[in-house]
């Protein structure tokens, strides 16, 4: 069974050609301590205590790759053995758990895309483990289907992320269980760093040239106050002050608000377009047309709010749409679409290979701010970052840093 583990690794390429006879051995080395036979599964305690007796001799980074072949080693016997099941998926059940998911979702006022997102994660485990009813998912169930993501589909950390947290909702908060202390120690994806692309300051001018109207303010804005798509998309009359050239982002990434600078340039722009907005808001109360979304209670607190000029949407939708939550026919804040598709088309107008998108412009504002000699600490504060490490990456990208550091070979 070793020897299959070993060409398990080689043909996932799961580890490098030369760790594959360590991760070998040390499986080898803890099922010998144990006296056991490499087809009995270890328990969560056996695998801790060899791991701690291991680090006794043996190195940090070691032990390390023994905890990860350990992990292996246990999804290569559940591949190995598992044998799919001829009962066939109690969709009505789990047709249940995903409308009392999305209930709960609601309930904790969390986004509509993150409701998309943990529902089909939701569905795509329901299928991993066809045949099993909601109520008899295990830990173990999760652990092999986060494994299944990082060996077989080879997916992103932040992906594996991803998929984790959908997971860890179903199992407290709709299945009401308590996860076990290594319940979720499942193999985990390859983290790669990844630079962010970022767009020279004449190519992103090239860019502009190529835009107009209300796609360009928005790209305008995301660039000159780098915001994401969405936090352009939700903002509000009241939050945007042309006078202390000001913009407020309101329940941002983290349900967390920031303030940042609203460039000079813009606010010619944004007064046309504040313009624009106003005749559509007076248009909508001719017709009688129910006020626009407000987030959480407050449609409840103040039933009239929704219908004030100062919670009407900055980029307004040209047409009105049905609200998907609660089927109300409504005017909504521009569809991210058509501001993506206005960006790819102006990039291949421009001639511009790089592999640039809406958000390509937020990592530019935050690498240009750190090219002019900002401090650190103030991009983070624009950028509403709440760890600091997430900023430092655009110091890895920006023309110049601190240091001044120039090649030899320009000397």
């Amino acid at each position: 069974m070793l020897e299959g583990f070993r060409k398990f690794l080689v043909e996932k390429k799961l580890v490098h050609k030369n760790a594959v006879s360590w991760y070998c051995r040390w499986i080898s080395s803890c099922f010998e301590s144990y006296n056991l036979d490499f087809r009995e599964v270890l328990s969560e305690k056996q695998n801790q205590e060899f791991l701690i007796q291991f680090g006794k001799n043996h190195e940090d980074w070691q032990v390390k790759q023994a905890q990860d072949a350990l992990r292996l080693f246990k999804y290569f016997q559940a591949t190995k053995d598992f044998i799919p099941k001829d009962q066939k998926q109690d969709n009505v059940n789990w047709l249940t758990i995903e409308k009392t998911a999305s209930d709960l979702l609601r309930l904790k006022h969390r986004a509509l895309n993150t409701e998309k997102t943990y529902l089909n994660w939701l569905r795509s485990f329901a299928k991993y483990i066809n045949g099993k009813l909601p109520d008899n998912v295990t830990t173990e169930d999760i652990q092999q289907y986060l494994s299944n993501l990082a060996v077989e589909k080879k997916v992103a950390t932040s992906t594996q992320n991803q998929a984790l947290n959908a997971l860890v909702f179903l199992y407290r908060e709709v299945l009401n269980k308590e996860l076990g202390e290594h319940a979720l120690d499942a193999v985990r994806a390859n983290y790669k760093r990844r630079l962010p692309v970022v767009l020279t300051k004449r190519e992103i001018q090239s860019i502009f040239a190529q835009m107009s109207g209300a796609c360009k303010t928005m790209a305008m804005l995301i660039y000159g106050c780098g915001t994401r798509l969405q936090e352009c998309l939700n903002l509000r009359i009241k939050d945007v002050d042309c006078e202390q050239g000001m913009l407020i982002v309101r329940s941002g990434k983290g349900n967390k608000d920031r303030r940042t600078v609203l460039p000079e340039i813009l606010k010619p722009l944004i007064t046309q377009q504040i313009l624009h907005a106003r005749k559509l808001h007076e248009l909508d109360r001719k017709n009688a047309v129910a006020g626009v979304f407000l987030p959480d209670a407050l449609s409840r607190k103040y039933p009239t709010a929704n219908k004030e000029w100062k919670w009407f949407w900055v980029f307004p939708s040209k047409s009105l749409s049905v609200d998907p939550r609660t089927n109300i026919a409504r005017r909504h804040h521009a569809h991210p679409a058509t501001l993506q598709k206005a960006f790819k088309n102006a990039v291949v107008k421009a001639n511009i290979t790089k592999q640039a998108s809406i958000h390509t412009l937020r990592h530019s504002f935050a690498t240009h701010l750190l090219e002019n000699g900002y401090d650190i600490r103030t991009i983070q504060e624009l950028l509403g970052h709440n760890n600091l490490q997430t900023t430092m990456i655009y110091t890895h990208v920006a023309g110049k840093n601190i240091l001044g550091v120039k090649s030899p070979l320009d000397q």
